[in-house]
C-alpha cells in the first residue's frame, strides 16, 4: 500500500507544498472565489476559459509595481479555475491583482495580454479611487488593486423586517446627494457619507418610509468621462459604471477602511433595519465600466473578454446599455457570477432587495437576441439565499427593448410601472383621453399584470432620479440640460411636464400655489394606488434640478438636496408625512384584503355620479372607492379618492354607504395642510353626499 507523498502530515492542517519566488504555497480553496484569509495565508481563486498562464500580483499598499509575482503552477489549474494558497501573508501588508496570458484575437473577442493587471472579480475592496474625484496613482498607467477584506462585523439578533412588498413606500435616493450639501446638517466630515444619511433616519422614520433604494453603492468610477463645462467639473455622478461587484464604493465613506471596507455601509444598514427600514440596492448587470473597443481593460476583457461580454461575430461590443458593452448575462459563468454576487449582499450586508438597472438586458441570449425563460430570472427567482428578497426589474434597456408588464416574473419579479408614471402625469397634468387609463393605473395595472401576479408587480412612481423632480414636473415645460454640455440634446424630450404658466422659478403666488397643488395631487394618487410606491428623495421638500432631467454627471447643487427648502415648503413636507401615514392606516389602499361585511365591492368606480365607469375623451373627474378589511379586523374600511384634473369646479355625488356610515373629508388638497386642521370645513360638502372638487385637486374621504 502507498504512504503518499504527504500522508504524515494529513490532519496537522494545511501545510506548504511547493515554493515560488520565497514563498511557499499550496493548492488554494477553489470552491471560493477572489481572496480567502486564514490565520495561516491567503488562498487567491479566479477562472477563466481561455487563459493558458496565470500570475499572482502582490503590491505593497499604494505602490505601483508589485513586490512579487508568483506564477500559478500547471498543477494548481483544475478545470478552467486557478487557485493558490500563499502562506504568510497578512492581510493589512499587501493589495493583489492577477495577470493572465493567453491567445490574442480582436475578432474572436481574445484579449489576453500578460501585461494587463487585472482586478479580481471577486474582491471586496478596491484601491485607488478613495477620494472623490481622484486617482492618486493618476495617468494612463492608472491600474486597480484589491484589498482583503476582514469581514466580522457583528450583526448581533438583527432580524429581516420582510414587510409585505406591496406595503412598501420606497424613497429612492443617492447616498452622495443625500447630504453633500452643507444644509442638510450633518457633523463635519460626515457630508455625502453613508455617515452622512445613516445620521438622517430619524428623518426618515419621521417621514414614514419604510424602504430606502440606494443608487448605486458598487464601487464604480465617478473619473470615467470626466470633463469642464462652463468652468464646472463633470462626473459620472450617479455611478451607473461598476468597476467591482462586490465592493462597496470606499468615496461614500467617512474614514479610511483599510481591510474593513464596509463596516460603514453595514453599519448604516444594521440602523436602517433596527428602525424597521428596509434596504434596496440599485444594482447594475447589464454593463461595465469597461466600455467599448476604446475603454479600458482592467478586469472582464483580460479574463474572458468573451464570456462576460455579448460580442458582434467580428468581436465588436453590442450597446443595448447605451454605455459601451452589455454583459452577457445568460450565460452559465457569467450567470453564476451574478448569482453568487447577490447572495454576498444579502448574507454580508443583510439587503432585503435589488432593484435591476435596464434588466431587460438581463433576458437576452449570447447572441442579444430576447428569451422566453432567461436562465439568469429563474435562478435569481427559485434561488435558496435570494428567496425572500425583493426583486424589482427597470423592464427596458437602451436597445429597444420594453418589456414593462411582460417581464419575466416567476411571480417574483417586480417592475418599475413606467406605464404608470407617463399615464398618471398626463392625466394629473389634464391631458385629454386619459381618464380610464388613469384609474387602470391607479387601481393596480390589471391590464399589465393579471390577478396571479399579485399586488406586488407593479412598483408605482412618478419620479424617480431619471427625470424630472416633483416640484419641476410642474415648474418647467422643457428640461433645461445646458450644464451638461451636449447642447441640451441629453434627457428625456417627452416628460408630460407642465409649468403651471411660467418656466422655472417665479413670484406669481398663483402660479406657485398652483405647483404645490399638482405636487400634493400626484401624491395622494400615488397613495392610493395598489401596490409598492416609490418616490424620489427631496420630492417631500419640493427639491429642484432646475430643470435639469439628465443629472447624471451634476456634482454639484443640481443633484444635492437643498435641506433650505424643508422649511420653505414644510407644508409639503407635512402633506407627505400625512399621506405615508394615511396609505399606513389602510391596507385596502396597498393591496387586496377580506371581503367588506358591508356587501361593497373591493374597487368601485364612481366618475361625478354613483356606479358611473363610464369616460370619455374629455373626462377629467374620476372617482374610485376601495372597501374591504384586514384578516383580525370586523370593521370595514371604506375609501374615496376623487380626482378633478380640469381647471374648473367640478361636483361629485357620492355613492351611499351602508349601515349609517357617513362620509368624511380627510384630504382636499385645495386646502393648505396643517396636522390636525379640519379640511372638511373648508369643503363645499353638501348633505354627507355630494362635494364640489375645487380645480386640479383630490379629495379623498373615509366612512365613518
Amino acid at each position: 500500500m502507498s504512504t503518499g507523498r504527504h500522508k504524515q502530515e494529513r490532519g496537522v492542517g494545511l501545510q506548504p507544498l511547493d515554493e515560488i519566488n520565497g514563498y511557499q504555497v499550496r493548492p488554494g480553496f477553489y470552491n471560493r472565489d477572489g481572496a480567502t484569509a486564514t490565520t495561516r495565508g491567503v488562498s487567491f481563486t479566479i477562472h477563466s476559459f481561455g487563459a493558458t498562464a496565470c500570475y499572482l500580483l502582490l503590491f505593497q499598499p499604494q505602490e505601483k509595481e508589485p513586490y512579487v509575482t508568483l506564477k500559478y503552477p500547471e498543477a494548481y489549474h483544475i478545470g478552467n479555475t486557478y487557485s493558490m494558497f500563499v502562506f504568510g501573508l497578512k492581510i493589512e501588508e499587501f493589495e493583489y491583482a492577477f495577470q493572465l496570458d493567453g491567445p490574442y484575437d480582436e475578432k474572436k473577442g481574445l484579449l489576453f495580454k500578460k501585461e494587463n493587471v487585472l482586478l479580481d472579480p471577486y474582491a471586496r475592496a478596491v484601491t485607488g479611487q478613495r477620494n472623490w474625484g481622484e486617482r492618486p496613482e493618476g495617468g494612463a498607467d492608472f491600474v486597480y488593486h484589491a484589498r482583503v477584506v476582514e469581514n466580522n462585523f457583528d450583526w448581533g439578533d438583527i432580524r429581516p423586517t420582510e414587510h409585505p412588498f406591496e406595503d412598501l413606500v420606497i424613497y429612492e435616493m443617492h447616498v452622495r446627494g443625500f447630504t453633500k450639501d452643507v444644509s442638510s446638517g450633518v457633523t463635519p466630515g460626515a457630508e455625502g457619507t453613508y455617515e452622512g444619511l445613516r445620521q438622517k433616519i430619524p428623518y426618515l422614520k419621521d417621514l414614514g418610509v419604510n424602504a430606502v433604494e440606494l443608487m448605486p453603492i458598487f464601487e464604480f468610477d465617478e473619473m470615467e468621462s470626466t470633463r469642464v463645462v462652463d468652468g464646472e467639473r463633470l462626473y459620472n455622478y450617479w455611478g451607473y459604471n461598476t468597476v467591482c461587484f462586490f465592493a462597496p464604493n470606499t468615496s461614500y465613506t467617512s474614514v479610511v477602511e483599510h481591510n474593513h471596507e464596509g463596516d460603514e455601509l453595514k453599519e448604516l444598514i444594521y440602523e436602517l433595519k433596527e428602525n424597521g427600514i428596509e434596504v434596496i440596492l440599485d444594482v447594475v448587470f447589464n454593463h461595465t465600466a469597461e466600455g467599448n473597443e476604446q475603454g479600458p481593460c482592467f478586469s472582464f476583457k483580460g479574463i474572458d473578454n468573451n464570456t462576460y461580454y455579448i460580442l458582434t461575430p467580428d468581436g465588436y461590443y453590442y450597446n443595448f446599455s447605451g454605455c459601451g458593452n452589455v454583459m452577457n448575462c445568460n450565460h452559465p459563468a457569467v450567470r453564476r457570477f451574478i448569482i453568487d454576487c447577490l447572495r454576498y449582499w444579502v448574507t454580508e450586508y443583510r439587503v432585503d432587495g435589488f432593484r435591476f438597472d435596464l434588466a431587460s438586458i438581463l433576458t437576452r441570449d449570447e447572441k442579444g437576441a430576447p428569451m422566453a425563460d432567461p436562465p439568469l430570472l429563474q435562478a435569481i427567482a427559485c434561488d435558496a439565499i435570494l428567496g425572500k428578497v425583493k426583486l424589482i426589474a427597470e423592464a427596458w434597456d437602451a436597445g429597444g427593448l420594453y418589456q414593462v408588464g411582460s417581464f419575466p416574473s416567476w411571480n417574483r419579479w417586480a417592475e418599475w410601472n413606467g406605464r404608470y408614471r407617463d399615464d398618471i402625469r398626463q392625466f394629473l397634468k389634464g391631458t385629454d383621453g386619459m381618464a380610464g387609463t388613469a384609474i387602470t393605473r391607479i387601481t393596480g395595472s390589471k391590464d399589465l399584470y393579471p390577478k396571479h401576479r399579485g399586488d406586488s408587480a407593479s412598483v408605482n412612481f412618478i419620479t424617480c432620479h431619471d427625470g424630472f423632480t416633483l416640484y419641476d414636473l410642474y415648474a418647467y415645460n422643457t428640461k433645461h440640460n445646458e450644464k451638461n454640455g451636449w447642447n441640451n440634446s441629453d434627457g428625456d424630450n417627452n416628460g408630460n411636464s407642465w409649468n403651471c404658466g411660467a418656466e422655472g422659478e417665479t413670484d406669481d403666488p398663483q402660479i406657485e400655489g398652483l405647483r404645490l397643488r399638482m405636487v400634493k395631487n400626484a401624491f395622494a394618487t400615488l397613495m392610493c394606488s395598489r401596490g409598492p410606491a416609490m418616490f424620489y428623495a427631496g420630492d417631500e421638500f419640493c427639491n429642484t434640478q432646475f430643470g435639469n432631467n439628465n443629472a447624471y454627471c451634476q456634482d454639484n447643487i443640481i443633484s444635492w438636496l437643498d435641506w433650505s427648502r424643508l422649511e420653505k415648503y414644510r407644508e409639503i413636507h407635512d402633506f407627505f408625512r400625512y399621506m405615508i401615514a394615511f396609505r399606513k392606516k389602510y391596507p385596502v389602499l396597498r393591496r387586496s384584503t377580506k371581503k367588506a361585511l358591508c356587501g361593497l365591492p373591493e374597487i368601485s368606480i364612481h366618475n361625478g355620479f354613483p356606479w358611473n365607469g363610464g369616460t370619455d375623451f374629455t373626462s377629467k373627474l374620476i372617482g374610485i372607492m376601495y372597501a374591504g378589511r384586514e384578516d383580525a379586523d370586523t370593521r370595514d374600511d371604506i375609501i374615496f379618492y376623487g380626482m378633478n384634473a380640469y381647471w374648473e369646479t367640478l361636483v361629485m355625488q357620492l355613492p351611499e354607504l351602508p349601515n349609517n356610515l357617513q362620509w368624511k373629508i380627510c384630504v382636499n388638497t385645495n386646502v393648505e395642510y396643517e396636522d390636525g386642521k379640519d379640511v372638511e370645513s373648508q369643503t363645499e360638502f353638501y348633505y354627507k353626499k355630494s362635494l364640489k372638487i375645487p380645480p386640479r385637486s383630490v379629495v379623498i374621504l373615509v366612512a365613518e
